[in-house]
């Protein structure tokens, strides 16, 4: 197989996390691996803007799942102390809402966690804390391996894989239920309810229409989450300088217009300026409805099925901030409630606006390391706020942003935190602005919307129907997150090489969890 890899070419399309995994292993394993990215730097979503004079991490703020990197960076002979120094969190989040004094903190220790809601809601509700964290342990142990680490999984066969302990686990959030209505089984204090139903928007999704199985993430997040020296962006970056030390070759500013196809498969690709780059694989690391607008050419756009703008995920509308603040003691991690909740929803997935009153997530950056900000200096702020995935059918222009700018500074106001930014010192990012950095997407930042108890079911996996092209990203399965996109980018390389492997053997080749996978080069119908 050794003599088929240093023949075989591959360009992977986009630098996001997946593109990277997916070049870093390829290249790891001897092929020729060209890795084009249109932006000037690599990272995708996990990109940072420069705002009064401080780098400000713009997209995905927090790194959890570290076994993901440990496993890819181990299977490129590479370890986590290759990365930038990360910094467990013992406060994962602390929690605000509109007009109390009270603010609750979710820590990685359960044992902490439980005094503080104890404290906060009383015991009771700590009582089923417990339990809710207990349920929410069996669903990810029943997941992890026949849904989050499967090739491709299908209904039917993964309850064959799920096996008696794991459909039990399931089955005990009951049948189909919404996110919101198993919680409201957990926690009688409407403030939880509201606050663990925010794990559906880790997807993209309304709580109201997710799936129960995504209290799982209670359990990602108590197994760790980390800050990073240098930000996500870093972790970026890093990757792109691993997978060059492996072999690969990174071209950033270099656009692709078009997927070429010849003879029913797969030869290359042409980037704007014209010119071409020949593989014999193509490893696509951008929205798979790119292909399907016909965005990369017409000869890909039958690669996955259409999926509607209404059953794409949230985007958002959000303000990078080099700004001091005062009043509420910000964690790294920080989420203000308003009074409505299920009007944040409605505003967004029925009436197709930016919420009236929505909740606000700020992610200060400089919170949480070894040295906190002074008093009164200026901080590296996140501040975002969910919002529909209509970048590609309306402006977003001041007049629609504007009110919804004010209704977030006062709801940070009613919460005790003040925020006072030069206008210089901020940058706002719209649907219609993330809409032109990810086309296709509308401005989704999670692909499609988890929805239902088959959404997951529906994305893409890393073969398509167009031989020769394979697929990574948030778009694809296992779906969005960091995290989730580097297990996608890990699946295409392995998919890929799996191929290499049998075409070389003559025979179906082994792949990790015993499993094993189609050819890359036979058309596969999602």
């Amino acid at each position: 197989m050794a003599e088929a890899a240093r023949e075989h070419r591959v360009v992977v399309v986009g630098a996001g996390i997946g593109g990277l995994v997916s070049a870093l292993l390829l290249a790891h394993r001897g092929l020729d691996v060209t890795l084009v990215e249109a932006a000037a730097t690599p990272g995708g979503k996990m990109r940072q803007l420069h705002v009064g004079g401080a780098a400000i991490d713009a997209g995905p703020t927090v790194f959890t799942m570290r076994w993901v990197f440990e496993q890819i960076l181990g299977a490129a002979d590479f370890s986590l102390a290759d990365l930038p120094r990360l910094t467990p969190l013992d406060t994962l989040a602390r929690h605000a809402w509109r007009g109390q004094a009270a603010t609750l903190d979710l820590h990685a220790s359960q044992e902490k966690s439980t005094e503080a809601i104890g404290a906060f809601a009383g015991a009771a509700e700590a009582r089923r804390f417990v339990t809710f964290c207990e349920q929410a342990r069996r669903v990810y142990q029943a997941l992890e391996g026949p849904y989050i680490r499967a090739p491709r999984p299908q209904p039917y066969a993964m309850a064959g894989d799920l096996g008696l302990r794991g459909m039990a686990a399931l089955m005990s959030l009951g049948p189909f239920a919404s996110l919101w209505r198993s919680l409201g089984r957990h926690f009688h204090d409407p403030r939880l309810r509201q606050l663990f139903a925010r794990y559906a928007t880790y997807c993209g999704a309304s709580p109201w229409q997710a799936p129960a199985t995504l209290m799982l993430v209670a359990q990602v997040e108590m197994d760790g989450v980390w800050s990073v020296d240098g930000g996500m962006h870093a972790v970026a970056r890093c990757f792109a300088d691993l997978a060059v030390r492996r072999g690969a070759v990174l071209r950033c500013s270099s656009p692709v217009e078009r997927i070429l196809v010849q003879g029913g498969r797969v030869r290359g690709v042409r980037l704007a300026g014209g010119e071409e780059l020949a593989a014999d694989s193509v490893v696509f690391n951008g929205d798979p409805q790119a292909l399907v607008q016909g965005l990369l050419g017409p000869q890909v756009t039958h690669a996955v099925p259409p999926v509607p703008p209404a059953r794409r995920s949230l985007s958002a509308l959000t303000w990078s901030m080099h700004a001091p603040t005062a009043g509420f003691e910000l964690a790294r991690h920080n989420v203000f409630f308003d009074d409505d909740y299920k009007s944040e929803f409605d505003d967004i997935f029925r009436r197709r606006r930016l919420p009236q009153a929505g909740t606000v997530y700020v992610c200060a950056q400089d919170r949480g390391a070894a040295a906190e900000p002074a008093a009164g200096a200026p901080e590296r702020l996140l501040c975002l706020v969910n919002a529909p995935a209509d970048g590609d059918r309306r402006p977003f222009d001041a007049q629609e942003t504007d009110p919804c700018e004010r209704q977030s500074l006062a709801l940070l106001r009613g919460c005790g935190l003040q925020i006072d930014p030069t206008p210089q010192a901020v940058q706002r990012t719209t649907p219609a602005d993330f809409n032109r950095l990810f086309p296709a997407t509308g401005g989704a930042l999670y692909g499609q919307a988890t929805h239902g108890w088959m959404a997951p079911f529906r994305r893409p996996a890393a073969i398509c129907r167009v031989p020769g092209l394979l697929l990574a990203g948030g778009g694809v399965h296992p779906g969005p997150g960091v995290p989730m996109a580097a297990l996608s980018g890990q699946r295409a390389a392995v998919t890929l090489m799996a191929h290499l492997d049998s075409t070389s053997r003559s025979r179906r080749a082994a792949i990790s969890g015993g499993t094993s996978t189609r050819s890359a080069t036979t058309v596969a119908t999602p």
